[in-house]
C-alpha cells in the first residue's frame, strides 16, 4: 500500500533577479563523475543549512529572465534508506541490458489513455510526464548542464501526444501506423533546484536531477499523481515502471519495466532497458490506497539516464533514477500548487 508520510515544508525566504542565462550549453546525457553506491552510504547527512542551499531554486522564464528563490526548510527528519547490499558484477557500458525487453505502444487506444498518455516529449531531446493540469516533471541535465541552461531550452516547448490523422473535418481518417504526433505546447516557466549547479555541491549531484516545467497553458488531459518513493522491499515485485520517446525509436512511444538492483538515500540503481530520448520519463509504481481495495499509480521517481558509478573503487554502469524522497515531494508538490497547503501528506 501507499503509506503516508508526514512531509516537511518548503517556505520561501526571499526571490530575487539574477542575469539572464546565455542558454549556450551543450546537452550532456551521460555523467561520469558521479558519486556511486559506496561512496553515498559514507556521505554524512545533510544539514538544515545544507538542505537550504540545495532545495533554494532558479526560475526562469518564457522571456529568458531568472530569479533565485531561497527557502527555509520546516519539519525534515532524515530518512536513511536501508541500502540493500546486493553486489553485481562489472559490465560494459550499455543501456540495453541482454534481451532488450521494451515495448514500443502501437495501439491508439493505449497510446492516448492512462497511464500512457501521461508521458511527454521535451524539445530539448529528452521525455517527461505530466504531474498537474499544466506542470510535467523532467530531468535538470535535460535544460541545465550544472553551469548554463543548454541550447534550445530558451524557447522550451512540451509535445503531448495524439494520433495521427488524414483529411479534415469529416474525412478524417486515422492512420494505421500508431505512431504518435505531437501538439506542442509553450513553456511558461521552469524549476530547477540549486542542488544541480555546479558549485553548490562540488560537481553536478544526480540526486538533483529533477525539473519542473508549467506550460502556459492547461493540457485538459489525465495526469499522474506524485507518490513517496518506497524502499525497494516495499514493492511489489522490486519492479518499476517508465514510458519514453527513446531516440533509437524514432516517433514510438516505449514502455518498460523492470526491477531495481540497488538504491540510496536518493537514488535507484537499474538495469531498465532504455536509450537516450528517454531519459526525464516519470518511473511509477501501483499500489494500494490506505484502507481502500482500488489500485492506483504514482510517480515515485525521474529517470536519469545510463551514469557511471564507483563502487568498491571500480566504475560500474546503471541505469539511474532520483527518487521523490518526502523533501523532493515537498519541492515538486510547492513548485506545481504555489503554496504548501497541498503537500503535507505524501
Amino acid at each position: 500500500t501507499w503509506h503516508l508520510k508526514k512531509i516537511p515544508q518548503i517556505v520561501t525566504e526571499r526571490t530575487f533577479s539574477l542575469d539572464s542565462p546565455k542558454f549556450e550549453a551543450k546537452t550532456k546525457l551521460e555523467l561520469n563523475s558521479v558519486c556511486g553506491i559506496e561512496c553515498q552510504r559514507k556521505l554524512p547527512v545533510p544539514s538544515l543549512s545544507d538542505l537550504k542551499n540545495l532545495l533554494s531554486y532558479e526560475t526562469v522564464f518564457e522571456n529568458g529572465t531568472r530569479t533565485l528563490t531561497e527557502v527555509n526548510v520546516l519539519g525534515a527528519v532524515p530518512d536513511p534508506a536501508g541500502n540493500t547490499t546486493t553486489r553485481r558484477p562489472s559490465r560494459r557500458k550499455r543501456q540495453i541490458y541482454g534481451t532488450d525487453s521494451r515495448f514500443s505502444i502501437y495501439d491508439k487506444r493505449f497510446m492516448t489513455n492512462f497511464p500512457f498518455n501521461t508521458a511527454v516529449k521535451i524539445s530539448t531531446g529528452c521525455s517527461g510526464i505530466l504531474v498537474s493540469p499544466r506542470h510535467v516533471l523532467t530531468a535538470a541535465h535535460c535544460l541545465h548542464n550544472g553551469k548554463d541552461y543548454v541550447k534550445g531550452s530558451k524557447r522550451l516547448r512540451v509535445g503531448l501526444m495524439k494520433t495521427k490523422s488524414r483529411g479534415n473535418g469529416r474525412n478524417r481518417k486515422e492512420t494505421s501506423d500508431g505512431m504518435p504526433s505531437f501538439q506542442w505546447t509553450r513553456v511558461k516557466s521552469t524549476h530547477i533546484p540549486k542542488g544541480w549547479f555546479k558549485g553548490v555541491s562540488g560537481d553536478i549531484a544526480l540526486d538533483y536531477d529533477y525539473a519542473v516545467l508549467e506550460l502556459k497553458r492547461p493540457h485538459k488531459r489525465k495526469y499522474m499523481e506524485l507518490g513517496i518513493s518506497p524502499t525497494i522491499k516495499m514493492m511489489p515485485g522490486s519492479m518499476i515502471h517508465f514510458s519514453g520517446f527513446d531516440n533509437d525509436r524514432s516517433g514510438q512511444l516505449v514502455y518498460r519495466f523492470c526491477s531495481i538492483s540497488d538504491e540510496s538515500n536518493d537514488l535507484f540503481y537499474q538495469y531498465c532497458d532504455a536509450e537516450p530520448g528517454s531519459t526525464g520519463s516519470g518511473i511509477y509504481l501501483r499500489l494500494k490506497e490506505p484502507n481502500k481495495k482500488k489500485w492506483k499509480r504514482k510517480i515515485i521517481a525521474v529517470y536519469s539516464g545510463h551514469q557511471w558509478v564507483d563502487i568498491n573503487g571500480e566504475q560500474q554502469d546503471y541505469n539511474v533514477a532520483v527518487r521523490i524522497t518526502p523533501l523532493k515531494y515537498a519541492q515538486i508538490c510547492f513548485w506545481i500548487h504555489g503554496n504548501d497547503e497541498n503537500c503535507t501528506q505524501g
